[in-house]
Formats: C-alpha cells, structure tokens, sequence
C-alpha cells in the first residue's frame, strides 16, 4: 500500500471511531505530535469524577498567553479529555494555554448540567491560567459537535458563566467546529435524551442570545456533513453578522463531521487548513 492508501485508510479508521464515540487512541498513536506538552493533568475543577481536566502548553512555554478552553463531541453521552490529546497539543503549539476538561454526559446528567460544568472549568482557566503562562484577561472557547455547542452555547448566553463567577466579557472569542445550533423540533435520539425534558426548549438554542456584545465568532464546516447540517455554522454566522459582531464562516470541500476536527492533528493536516483559520481568527481577536 502506498503512502496516499495509507493516509485514507487510517483516516476512515478514525473517522469511525469518531462517528462511534470511541476512543482515539489509534489518531493519538499515530499523528506525529506537535511542539507542545501537557503541563497539567487529571486536575480537578469540581468535587465530581468527571469533572477533571488537562493542560497543554508551548514546548517553549508561554508568556502572558491566551487562553484556550476545548471542549469535545460525543453527542452529550459519551467522551474523554484524554482522547482529544491531540487537538490539546495543536492548539497549544500555536501559542495557546490550552485547557481540555471532562464534563458530565448523558444519562448522568441533562441539558443544562454539562454547560455548569463548562462554565466552572472556565472559571478554573481564569483562576488557575496565569501558572502555566497564561492570561486570564484572553479567554477564547473551541469545541467540535457537541463541545462547539457548548463553548457557543456558554460564549453566547452569559448567565452560565455569571453563574459561576466569570465576567461573560473576560470570552473574547469562540470558535464551533461542526457544530449543532439550530436543532429544533427536536428530531434525534440524541437531542431528544439530552434536551427533551427541558421546560423551555427555545431557549437550549444559542441564537436567542445573540447581541451586539457578543464574542467574536469562526464557524468550521464541511460540506460532506451527513450528520450536523454546514447550514448550522451559515445560520449563526448570518445571525452574528446582522447583530454587528465580528464573525466568519469556513465551509470546507469534500470534509466530513468527523474531518473537521481530525484535520486539527499533524497527521491529517493537509486535509483543510482547520488548525490555520480558527487559531488566526483566535488569535486576532483575542486581545493583548
């Protein structure tokens, strides 16, 4: 098998994994790692088994850098920090205090139990970032599928971080990777468990929070997704866009759900240039 046979084999490996929910160790084992390390581990934000996280930073270290809170997919029910190493290490190794935490999943818990959890591992961030180099003032939020929900969901609805004791202003920007937004009536097994017994179901959607103050936005899409609609990202950048808030939607070629994020490790890299966009888009609108 040549080199190209190689590459596509392996990446529908880990596609089905992805699309399975289960663990990326083979993407972990076999991507090349990137100049970063992980500083911290299984470090608690709260008194639950769940809700751990790990660290990555520069090889090199870091200096009053920006600060990256990551949250994974897995369809609300199913997930673990540890599988994400590898998007902990690319994101760390373009400067970025990177900070990947477990939250609770269905059927432990319910819409909104994992957004609580988001919001205190974001208040541990801007605790806790300054000792591995990183500035609490420059918060940014990622996540991909189900974790872009939630880093939008919590960038856009303030009260969850006021909650727990973030200033909604300290998230200067978010970045969703295949992210559901819009997902009303609810259709899927998935959404219906998570989301079904939830009085007031308008409001589990991030774009009754948009306003002119909200964070800086990137959307990330392919346009082969089977499983969350590219329209998603379209719908919520328009949204943005018409509120004045500062926003860009990436619709990439030939990707799918699963190539989204897989194209964040150095092994898949040339597949979309996901890693470049969102961390420029970041980057620039994190402040100084």
């Amino acid at each position: 098998m040549n080199r190209r046979g190689f590459i596509a084999g392996v990446a529908a490996m880990v596609g089905s994994f992805l699309a399975a929910c289960s663990p990326l160790t083979a993407l972990n084992t076999l991507s090349p790692r990137d100049p970063a390390a992980r500083s911290g581990r299984d470090i608690a934000y709260g008194p639950l088994p769940r809700q751990k996280l790990d660290v990555y930073t520069p090889r090199r270290g870091a200096e009053a850098a920006p600060v990256l809170v990551f949250f994974y997919g897995g369809s609300w029910n199913s997930g673990r920090r540890q599988d994400y190493a590898f998007a902990g290490r690319a994101l760390a190794s373009r400067g970025f205090v990177t900070i990947v935490p477990d939250y609770r999943l269905y059927p432990e818990v319910r819409y909104p139990e994992f957004l609580r959890d988001g919001a205190a591992a974001i208040r541990w961030a801007r605790d806790h970032a300054a000792e591995y180099g990183g500035d609490s003032k420059r918060i940014v939020l990622a996540g991909h599928s189900a974790g872009a929900y939630n880093a939008v969901m919590l960038a856009m609805d303030g009260e969850f971080l006021s909650a727990a004791g973030v200033d909604p202003s300290n998230i200067k920007a978010v970045a969703g990777l295949s992210g559901p937004y819009y997902f009303l009536p609810l259709d899927d097994p998935s959404t219906i468990a998570t989301f079904g017994e939830y009085p007031d179901l308008p409001a589990t959607q991030p774009a009754k929070y948009v306003t002119a103050s909200s964070p800086a936005a990137f959307f990330a899409h392919g346009d082969k997704d089977t499983l969350v609609r590219p329209s998603n990202s379209a719908g919520l950048g328009r949204k943005l866009e018409r509120a004045g808030v500062a926003q860009e939607v990436k619709i990439y070629p030939g990707q799918s759900h699963a190539d989204i994020v897989v194209a964040l490790s150095r092994l898949f890299r040339g597949k979309a240039p996901v890693l470049d966009d969102m961390t420029a888009f970041l980057r620039a609108h994190a402040g100084s």
